[in-house]
């Protein structure tokens, strides 16, 4: 009943379904500990034999209320929140990896990410090979090895806002028996459902548009319950052998489409603890239940301020999937046909002090490291968030030195415009 429901309506009401005489509200369930009267209960627990709490770092009812309704906004079969998005996108891939295996990913994606994957990620013995998401199938089939086991991107790259072509990727990745995992944070569920187009698994730092007001920092990995590691069995050996640490439990005969999602809180939730506290899921339902109201105010925005600065003499440039005749219009009309998000990159006419004078003029809106927010905001990559990459690995980010990132809110857009405008003005060298 409640996935035919709209995505505002689930935005509101999903997850938590209050029985006769509990609260309307989510409550917080601020307990490290549940107490059973029977020892017989609590060992089925800890042996996957039974459903329930028993210690929050595994499992919180306010937690899997908030990531029901994650999955049920992503069309998924499972969610389970992490305590950032950088957790998110590390136990989405180390829940199917091991020392001794290989990823593919896009180039185009969050710094953060770009050294979890080529630098942490390879210490563990895990290694990843970075692809141009533009370019042809035949070339990206390259980069695949038999010991691949997953493929990665982000719907709309952070900082360079480029749209990934979901379908091309998904096609790869299933043509060589991997999962997709893509990282929906800037589009969420509002704008683009990756499920409906191929994808695997999603990942979100809910730290951004989710949570909406820059309180709370967390993640969230959703399963899609679609791709089949039966049928990959050699491949994923995780989750279709015997787990002794689970008395020769096997996820996928156990737990069937829940098995990738039952492993990820059963083991790494269990052995690493990266959960994301009950307050801080409180707090991103608060966000949650206006999701379906500010995304389309961000993009009204965006699509405004984008315009105004395409027409400004002092930008050189502006990239925004919105504008037509932007490189990623075409893929952002097939994937993102209600509004992308309020995130654009751009580059001023002049030198790298240039865009340091335009940030340090601004009134209103701030320079910060966050980004997809209620407010207005502004960052240069280069300098901050990409600051330990090379030249060479920004430009193979797609990242040029000029390039800053404006994360447009949901301010009054002609306040937006009027302090871009001043601080353009004062940028120039006089």
């Amino acid at each position: 009943m409640e996935n035919k429901l709209k995505r505002g309506t689930l935005c509101v009401q999903g997850g938590w379904k209050p029985k006769n005489g509990e609260p309307r509200v989510l409550p917080i369930i601020q307990s490290t500990t549940f107490k059973y009267d029977d020892s017989e209960e609590m060992a089925k627990l800890f042996d996957l034999e039974a459903t329930g709490y028993f210690y929050t770092r595994l499992q919180n009812p306010t937690n899997d209320a908030v990531a029901q309704k994650i999955a049920d906004l992503e069309g998924g079969v499972g969610a389970t929140l992490t305590s950032s998005g950088q957790a998110a996108n590390f136990y989405a891939i180390f829940n199917i990896c091991s020392a001794g295996d290989h990823i593919v990913t896009s180039n185009e994606i969050y710094g953060g990410t770009y050294n979890l994957f080529g630098v942490t990620l390879k210490k563990l013995g895990i290694e990843c090979t970075f692809v141009n998401p533009d370019a042809p199938e035949e070339e990206i089939q390259k980069a695949f090895r038999p010991n691949t086991k997953a493929m990665f991107g982000e719907t709309i790259s952070n900082p360079g806002c480029n749209v990934l072509d979901i379908e091309k990727f998904a096609r790869i990745a299933h043509g060589n028996g991997v999962p997709l995992i893509i990282d929906n944070t800037f589009a969420t569920p509002i704008n683009c459902r990756p499920f409906e187009w191929g994808c695997d698994i999603v990942t979100h730092s809910t730290t951004k548009y989710m949570d909406g007001h820059a309180t709370a920092v967390g993640g969230v990995v959703v399963d899609s319950g679609n791709f089949d590691w039966e049928a990959h069995a050699g491949k994923f050996p995780g989750l279709t052998t015997p787990d002794e640490s689970y008395h020769g439990l096997t996820y996928t005969k156990a737990f069937g489409k829940m098995a990738y999602t039952t492993k990820l809180v059963a083991q790494l939730m269990r052995d690493l603890g990266s959960i994301q506290s009950p307050q801080n899921a409180f707090l991103l339902n608060l966000g949650l239940e206006t999701l379906h109201l500010r995304m389309p105010q961000h993009c009204r925005n965006a699509q405004a301020v984008a315009e105004f600065l395409q027409e400004n003499e002092h930008v050189a440039w502006v990239h925004y999937c919105g504008l037509k005749g932007d490189k990623a219009y075409e893929l952002g009309q097939k994937y993102l046909p209600e509004g992308s998000c309020g995130v654009m990159s751009l580059g001023l006419k002049g030198d790298r002090d240039t865009a340091i004078r335009f940030m340090d003029s601004l009134k209103m809106i701030n320079i910060v490291t966050h980004v997809a927010d209620a407010r207005t905001c502004v960052l240069h990559p280069a300098s901050h968030t990409h600051r330990q990459l090379t030249d060479e690995q920004l430009k193979e980010a797609g990242i040029a030195p000029d390039l800053i990132r404006l994360s447009v809110g949901i301010e009054d857009v002609d306040d937006i415009i009027a302090d871009l405008r001043q601080a353009l003005d004062k940028s120039v060298q006089k």
